[in-house]
């Protein structure tokens, strides 16, 4: 998968940098400390220094998209994966680091955004991506709602898939909505439901095992 795909890994890992790049050209107009993290109503609450916002947020990033490329070219079964779930492992990262580096440059430069509404909203788009694709992801190690009574039965993988992509598509719309409500009733919505998002295809998957079994 690596050799195959390497001039796409070079450009997703640029793209994830692609922060680091903009912080440069922002680097005299940026304060001394900016902001690096914010509590549920949006507010910042932790801050650090210029080089770490600049250089380590966009670094960890890029880490840690190769390494979840690495972990996925490892996967026995990823050969048979499809090239639209695959480009998921791809973009996931690039797309949260330039959100990030966004909010972070935005932030600092007294821009007015509301931080939570976009870093919510973005997170019910990417589920909505997330879920058109999963019924499209075939059985694997690395990608998707990996409960052993999937993996051990195709049947099982696919109908939870199917389920998964609905139940994520239906979810990061709410989470869209979610984004708007103030203060900091977004987030105390947000977490239940993503939670909730979560657990309903594992529920799912069992039932169908204690409904038809395992058939392979």
């Amino acid at each position: 998968m690596i050799r195959e795909n390497k001039w796409k890994i070079l450009i997703t890992t640029l793209v994830t940098l692609l922060p680091m790049l903009a912080g440069l050209l922002l680097w005299n107009r940026l304060p001394e400390r900016l902001p690096v993290h914010w509590n549920a109503a949006g507010e910042a609450d932790g801050w650090g220094g210029r080089a770490l916002a600049v250089f380590a947020v966009p670094g960890f990033m890029a880490a840690v998209h190769l390494l979840c490329v690495l972990c996925t070219s490892l996967d026995p079964k990823v050969r048979g994966q499809t090239k639209k779930v695959l480009g998921m492992v791809f973009w996931i990262c690039p797309f949260m680091s330039v959100l990030v580096g966004g909010v972070v440059y935005a932030e600092a430069l007294g821009a007015g955004v509301n931080v939570a509404t976009v870093i919510l909203a973005a997170t019910g788009v990417l589920f909505v991506a997330l879920g058109n694709y999963l019924p499209k992801c075939k059985r694997n190690y690395t990608i998707g709602i990996k409960v052993m009574w999937a993996l051990e039965d195709e049947a099982n993988w696919n109908a939870t898939h199917r389920f998964a992509g609905k139940v994520w598509v239906a979810g990061g719309l709410l989470v869209i909505l979610v984004s708007f409500l103030p203060g900091d009733w977004a987030i105390w919505v947000y977490l239940p439901l993503t939670a909730l998002m979560a657990l309903l295809p594992v529920g799912y998957s069992y039932l169908y095992y204690r409904r038809h079994g395992k058939k392979e």
